[in-house]
């Protein structure tokens, strides 16, 4: 019986290009506060890599956990949802 491994994906923005194949990814979230019962709003940024170059800031992208590339950076990019509107 063979069993296949997923991979955890998530959906976000590109917030900065820091070097070469290297993207900042802000992933927006909310959770539910456990006394209140307000929802609130949480930010987490994760390093990503793109091999292919192909982000620019202001891109949604798709983004899948992968073996670590470097010391923060253990993200990669599956696939560009959204180009960003250049002005």
């Amino acid at each position: 019986m063979e069993t296949t491994k997923k991979t955890k994906t998530l959906t976000g923005l590109v917030s900065s290009k820091s070097g070469d194949k290297s993207l900042r990814v802000t992933i927006d979230y909310k959770v539910k506060h456990p006394k209140y019962n307000k929802y609130i709003r949480r930010r987490k940024k994760l390093a990503v890599h793109d091999e292919a170059n192909l982000c620019g800031v202001g891109d949604t992208v798709e983004i899948a956990e992968s073996r670590p590339y470097s010391k923060t950076k253990s993200w990669r990019v599956v696939q560009v949802t959204q180009k960003a509107i250049q002005a």
